[in-house]
């Protein structure tokens, strides 16, 4: 009796652009960990709860030891949030990640490479100031055949569904739905309601910026700096805005 093998692979491998929050160190504490993510995560449950995060060490003056970051991994967990690996380091960092059998993940390096040999400085996440006057408008200069052009989403963009433009900016003409999330290593322009989450900069460019027809949105974010929205101010729900970042704050204004 002959036997027919089934040489179907058995799974596939893909790598893909995901959503992952950074949890960036500023003390060993894990008590202090958990209470603070605990209390983001009771703010906005829909946004943290079981969310993918990053721990990011490089902001301590020393590596903590296993048995430490293996406290501050608890205390992620215990606060409702899922930690996925370590963000890219020294080769301190890799060879704790080894043993402690996590990935690093690249996206986040740039945070270990500050232009001296110091520790970099602590960067504060700030609320906008909603009644700030808007920047100039920046008219854009023409640039190389080379570069690339603008990638543009037509229609509404679902509930759970992701949207990435790599190295350009994102235009989106429909709307974005509550749990729907548009990203861009650029700027962000969605002509249409924005409910769900825009995040522009996504590798790091600060002098990105986010224009949005119809105000509604869960989140905001520019290089990293973001505004959760549980309620949206009067003066800005269902406005035409622009948001940008002054220094370390993330604002918003009416256009």
């Amino acid at each position: 009796m002959s036997v027919k093998m089934d040489t179907t692979d058995a799974c596939d491998l893909r790598f893909g652009q995901v959503g992952i929050a950074c949890v960036r160190v500023r003390r060993v504490d894990a008590a202090a960990l958990c209470d603070e993510l605990e209390r983001r995560v009771r703010a906005a449950p829909q946004l943290f709860s079981r969310a993918a995060v990053v721990l990011d060490l490089s902001h301590l003056l020393d590596l903590p030891d296993d048995g430490a970051v293996d406290a501050l991994l608890e205390a992620v967990r215990s606060a409702g949030m899922l930690p996925v690996g370590l963000a890219y380091g020294t080769s301190e960092t890799e060879a704790l990640a080894k043993r402690m059998g996590l990935p690093l993940i690249a996206k986040f390096r740039a945070a270990y490479e500050p232009a001296s040999g110091a520790a970099p400085a602590p960067v504060e996440t700030a609320a906008p100031r909603h009644d700030a006057a808007p920047p100039e408008p920046i008219h854009a200069t023409p640039t190389s055949g080379n570069a690339p052009t603008a990638q543009h989403h037509a229609g509404a963009v679902r509930s759970g569904q992701q949207i990435y433009a790599r190295d350009r900016d994102l235009i989106v003409t429909g709307a974005i739905a509550n749990g729907a999330e548009v990203i861009a290593d650029g700027n962000i322009h969605v002509y249409g309601s924005l409910r769900g989450r825009a995040m522009a900069g996504a590798q790091g460019d600060e002098n990105t910026r986010i224009f949005v027809s119809d105000f509604r949105a869960e989140l905001v974010a520019i290089a990293g700096h973001y505004r959760v929205f549980e309620q949206i101010p009067d003066n800005l729900e269902g406005q035409s805005v622009q948001c940008w970042l002054e220094g370390e704050k993330l604002l918003i204004a009416k256009l």
